[in-house]
């Protein structure tokens, strides 16, 4: 007599410690250096709450264009301000935009993203032609219209940008998701009479978390740009807060008198989107239980 079917348990993979994983991303190059380079933008961002060389909102004209100094180490703009205090108050104004941009993707992508792989028939389809509707928008069509209707602005790009990550995000939750409803564990929870907002809570999200947070990194890299480029075209942060984009545009008309005005903004978007890119890589080499093994 044959014996009867059962449903195997799935092999759950063991979870990482922090020692091991610590251990492991210290001898991994990409986390390494892109940790470097985000901790780099992140220390300036704070630094910038307690500490600046000069004021970053303080205009000297009769100090205009000063060169690389004692007093001013990487020299003024056009307005007298120092360089380096522009910077460092920069790299908040991007750090808090992004935040705030990602977070408004992550929040409404994940949920709509889960719903619509949970729910599945007319409710996912709503759910990806809003998603394909969005990306009809990205953010600097989104700004130009929102400031049209409420000015430039901090809050115009962080809107703009928000809405720009959500179709991304929302895609990325329900392909993930769908992936781990097909898998065994789940039809087991399903047969053990399990809902599905719970089994989406208890499963399927920790589940898709790691993909989740590599994503992030990367939106959140891209959120940098695009800030700096509605910041550049005038949408964005507007003066006397500085930002990144900001002195870009104000660095546009002195390119032949002053070409390293131009250059320092652009080198702390370079190295602030490397940093995230590489961070993003390295966690994701981490985070898979697959290469995990093989290291």
């Amino acid at each position: 007599m044959s014996a009867p079917l059962t449903i195997d348990a799935p092999i759950a993979a063991r979870p990482l410690s922090a020692r091991t994983f610590f251990r492991r991303a210290l001898r991994h190059r990409s986390f390494v250096l892109g940790a470097a380079l985000s901790m780099l933008v992140l220390a300036s961002a704070l630094l910038s709450l307690v500490w600046t060389p000069w004021s970053p909102y303080e205009i000297d004209i009769a100090s205009k264009l000063r060169p690389p100094s004692a007093a001013h180490w990487l020299g003024t703009d056009s307005f007298g301000r120092d360089i380096v205090s522009l910077l460092l108050a920069g790299a908040r104004s991007t750090i808090m935009v992004g935040v705030i941009a990602v977070s408004i993707g992550l929040t409404f992508g994940v949920t709509l993203g889960l719903i619509a792989s949970a729910r599945r028939g007319w409710t996912e389809e709503i759910i990806m032609r809003f998603s394909d509707f969005t990306f009809a928008f990205p953010a600097v069509l989104s700004a130009i219209m929102l400031a049209a209707v409420v000015g430039p602005g901090m809050v115009t790009s962080i809107i703009a940008i928000g809405i720009f990550q959500i179709p991304t995000l929302t895609r990325l939750t329900r392909g993930s998701a769908n992936a781990i409803w097909a898998r065994e564990f789940v039809l087991a929870a399903r047969a053990a009479g399990k809902g599905r907002f719970r089994i989406t809570i208890e499963h399927v999200l920790p589940n898709i978390l790691s993909v989740l947070i590599v994503q992030v990194t990367i939106q959140f890299a891209l959120a940098i740009l695009a800030e700096a480029a509605l910041s550049y075209l005038g949408l964005g942060t507007q003066p006397p807060q500085p930002s990144w984009g900001r002195m870009l545009n104000d660095a546009q008309t002195l390119l032949f008198q002053s070409p390293m005005l131009a250059v320092y903004p652009g080198a702390a978007i370079a190295i602030a989107v490397l940093g995230l890119n590489l961070l993003g890589d390295g966690l994701r080499d981490l985070l898979d239980p697959r290469l995990a093994r093989e290291r």
